[in-house]
Order: C-alpha cells, then sequence, then structure tokens
C-alpha cells in the first residue's frame, strides 16, 4: 500500500500568483533540515496551477496540489509531532500559504487505474503536467461501494492520460477539505493536457461521473504543472 499526503493549497493572498511555485520551493527546501521529513517522505512532486490559457472547465480557486509519497501510513501523523519540522518549517508556512499546512492537507492511499509505461520505480514522472480532481462521495454511499464505481468510469476518461491515480482519502480531513478521493491524470505536458480538455471538455467527464453515481457537484478539478520533484 503506497501512503500519500496530499495538499489542496492557497497562496498566502500578499504572493502574487505567478510567485508562489518559487516562494513554494524555497519552503520545500527548508525539509532538508528535518531529518523526520528526510526519513518519513519518499517523494515530493509540487503540482502550481496552470495560470496561462487556463485549461477549459478548471478551478481558479486553489493554487496547488502537493503529492508526497510517504514510508508508511504513520508517516502521516509522525510529521505534525516532529519537534524539527515544528521548529523549521511550520513557521514558514504562513510566507507562501493562506493558513498551516496541517489545515489543507489529506492522508490518502493510492489506487493505479491506467500506467501505460508500467514500472517499479514510483519516483519514474508520468509527465509533467497533472489534471487533479477533488471528490466527494454521494450521500448515503460507503468507501466499499464508490471505490469500484469509480474505478470502472475513470477507465473510459482521457484516454490521452499516461497514468489515472485514484487516491482514497482517510476519514479524518480538515474542516473545508471534506473530499473522499482524489484523482490524478497525468500528461505529457501542459499543452497535451489543455489539448486534450478543448476534445472532452470537464463537464463531460463529471457528468458521466455523476450518472455513474460516484461525484456530487462541488468537485474540484485543477489543471496543473510540476514546478518541484524531489527526488
Amino acid at each position: 500500500m503506497q501512503w500519500k499526503m496530499i495538499y489542496l493549497a492557497r497562496r498566502n493572498p500578499t504572493l502574487a500568483a505567478v510567485d508562489f511555485a518559487e516562494a513554494w520551493r524555497g519552503h520545500s527546501s527548508l525539509g532538508r533540515q528535518c531529518r523526520n521529513v528526510q526519513d518519513k517522505v519518499l517523494g515530493v512532486t509540487q503540482c502550481s496551477r496552470l495560470l496561462h490559457r487556463l485549461p477549459v472547465g478548471c478551478s481558479t480557486d486553489y493554487d496547488g496540489v502537493n503529492l508526497l509519497r510517504l514510508r508508511d501510513r504513520a508517516a502521516a501523523d509522525d510529521i505534525w509531532n516532529d519537534p524539527e519540522t515544528l521548529a523549521i518549517m511550520r513557521p514558514d508556512e504562513p510566507r507562501v500559504f493562506d493558513r498551516y499546512v496541517r489545515e489543507f492537507t489529506l492522508v490518502a492511499s493510492e489506487h493505479v487505474v491506467r500506467q501505460q509505461a508500467p514500472t517499479d520505480r514510483p519516483d519514474v514522472p508520468a509527465g509533467q503536467a497533472v489534471l487533479v480532481a477533488f471528490i466527494r462521495l454521494e450521500a448515503g454511499q460507503t468507501k466499499a461501494d464508490f471505490f469500484p464505481l469509480l474505478q470502472a468510469a475513470l477507465g473510459s476518461t482521457w484516454a490521452q492520460a499516461a497514468r489515472i491515480v485514484i487516491n482514497v482519502v482517510e476519514p479524518v480531513r480538515p474542516p473545508g477539505y471534506d473530499f473522499d478521493a482524489v484523482v490524478e491524470w497525468w500528461f505529457a505536458d501542459a499543452d497535451s493536457l489543455r489539448h486534450t480538455l478543448q476534445q472532452l471538455p470537464v463537464a463531460t467527464v463529471q457528468a458521466a461521473l455523476s450518472k455513474a453515481e460516484c461525484l456530487v457537484g462541488d468537485a474540484v478539478f485543477m489543471g496543473t504543472g510540476v514546478t518541484h520533484r524531489r527526488p
């Protein structure tokens, strides 16, 4: 089981959108000083919202999505209580984000739905652009009901995506971030993502997922580009 921490971040409102990715990279570099972060976080992929030629149907309400691969489930709890992280990284968070990181972070288990180029190395890039969707369950559904429906529905979405991942979110979530799944569609680059959404709009896929009873109306779809990776 691959465990992840996933951010859905808004920038500090005093920070210009064009400066967010660089400020975020600077914040991430502080993690090199935290032994717990180096030991527990196997990989970081920072995906900043595409600012130019915004893909049709994508949200502009947030600024970035961070996909952190963890050594194990316990790491998601350990990091919040690590003295070095609290002393070094937490004081810098308000400089970059509109709130503390813990307040917009989800913990999830990863399930790969499509992998066009199979690999046993999770650090191998699947592309440089990611369409990310944050999805809520229909009322009354259980996770056992929801996952097979979503997995089946995603199989026919955006054939150009080299990789599709469903991240099933743990029940405990920050207020305002009550999502049940985070879906990743990986593309070679931003132009490929934009072109794909022109051919098959987000709204069409949303309607198909709703028909399959695995999407409610307030899902968040974001078109992003990878702006930082580690390793």
